[in-house]
């Protein structure tokens, strides 16, 4: 009925993009505060930030992590700072808390919407007795999940604080996802990962998880495919009996 091999008996959600469509305002956040940034340089390639860069450097890793790999490609380096920098602050940490600090004016102007596929899927799921987890890399993951109204599916939830926490590596590396198989007391391979991220489905492949959906949301089923996912679809829902 939900489309996944019978050793599966838990889910793994990614959320923005995947449940929500909160991965659009994360690129537009993205894509404001790196053309700022970059426009007050003297260094480096001051070229706009595409959604090309978008794809490639930002998503579905850690903020910190994002902001690095971007302004590497950009052959620009910061100091890292700390979590608590000011978002005024040239570095690293800064220059994300200015994303946060974007991403969430986004959020409250624009609010979040899940996708009617993706709640259908989380219900099957639910009913087919199938356990579920988010993992993100947004620090926003609670906050996210309650105003989208899906916080009652979530058995544990693995986002960016959690990260930060238990110092795990961010995607492509296996760590979050492994952290929300722990939570749900599974093995990797009883587990399914869900990830519009070309980082992420890298992740699931990685972490020898028992099956990896790669979700379509940018146009890039090719990718998601070359980067380890088992199986592409554009909605959760298609992985539905019935669906058309």
């Amino acid at each position: 009925m939900i489309g996944l091999p019978g050793a599966v008996t838990a889910c793994l959600f990614d959320l923005d993009g995947v449940l929500t469509s909160t991965a659009t305002l994360h690129r537009i956040a993205w894509q404001r505060t790196f053309d700022e940034f970059l426009a007050h340089r003297s260094d480096g390639d001051r070229a706009p930030f595409t959604l090309h860069d978008y794809t490639a450097f930002v998503d579905g890793r850690p903020r910190a992590d994002g902001v690095r790999t971007f302004l590497s490609s950009r052959g620009i380096q910061l100091p890292e700072g700390g979590a608590d920098d000011s978002p005024d602050a040239e570095t690293i940490n800064g220059v994300g808390n200015r994303k946060n600090e974007a991403l969430l004016r986004l959020i409250d102007e624009k609010g979040v919407q899940p996708y009617p596929g993706s709640v259908a899927y989380l219900e099957a799921a639910r009913a087919a007795g199938l356990k579920i987890a988010v993992v993100t890399s947004s620090a926003n993951g609670e906050h996210v999940l309650e105003v989208a109204g899906l916080t009652s599916f979530v058995q544990a939830r693995v986002d960016g604080i959690t990260i930060v926490e238990e110092r795990l590596r961010g995607k492509p590396a296996p760590d979050s996802f492994l952290a929300g198989a722990r939570a749900l007391g599974v093995a990797p391979g009883e587990a399914a990962v869900f990830e519009d991220a070309l980082s992420g489905v890298e992740a699931g492949r990685a972490g020898g998880f028992g099956y990896v959906v790669g979700v379509d949301r940018a146009d890039q089923a090719d990718q998601l495919l070359e980067h380890g996912a088992d199986i592409v679809v554009d909605d959760l829902a298609e992985l539905l009996d019935g669906a058309k």
